[in-house]
C-alpha cells in the first residue's frame, strides 16, 4: 500500500476510534443547530472507520479516498460555524480566531490529502 494512503487509512481509523473514546470533544465540535450531537459523532466515527478500511484495501482505495474527501468536507460545516462564534478571549480555546483559522486550514489540508490519494490510486 502506498505510504500516503496507508497513513491516511490509519489516521481515519484512529480518529474514528477517538469518536468513541473521547466523544465529548467531538460533540463539542457539532454546531448546536444541527442537534443530535451524540448520534452525529457516532455515525461520523463509524464512517471514518469504514472509509479508512476502504482506503487500506487496494481495489476500494480510490472510492474510499473520494469518500474521505467528502466526509472531511462535510466537517467544514462545523469549522465554518466556529467562525461565527470566534472571539479573541473566548473561554473555549477552540473558538478563538487563530485556532478557528487553523482548524479550517488543517481540514482543507486533510481534504487535499484525501484527493491526492483518490487521484493517485
Amino acid at each position: 500500500m502506498d505510504v500516503i494512503a496507508a497513513v491516511l487509512a490509519v489516521f481515519l481509523g484512529v480518529t474514528g476510534v477517538a469518536h468513541f473514546v473521547v466523544p465529548g470533544y467531538f460533540r463539542s465540535l457539532v454546531p448546536s443547530w444541527l442537534g443530535a450531537a451524540g448520534l452525529l459523532v457516532a455515525v461520523s466515527g463509524v464512517a471514518e472507520l469504514v472509509v479508512g478500511v476502504f482506503i487500506a484495501v487496494p481495489p476500494t482505495r480510490a472510492a474510499g479516498a473520494w469518500a474521505a474527501a467528502a466526509l472531511i468536507g462535510a466537517y467544514l460545516v462545523s469549522h465554518l460555524d466556529a467562525v461565527r462564534h470566534a472571539r479573541p478571549r473566548h473561554t473555549n480555546v477552540l473558538l478563538r480566531p487563530g485556532v478557528v483559522a487553523a482548524r479550517l486550514v488543517v481540514n482543507v489540508g486533510y481534504i487535499g490529502w484525501a484527493l491526492l490519494v483518490a487521484t493517485g490510486a
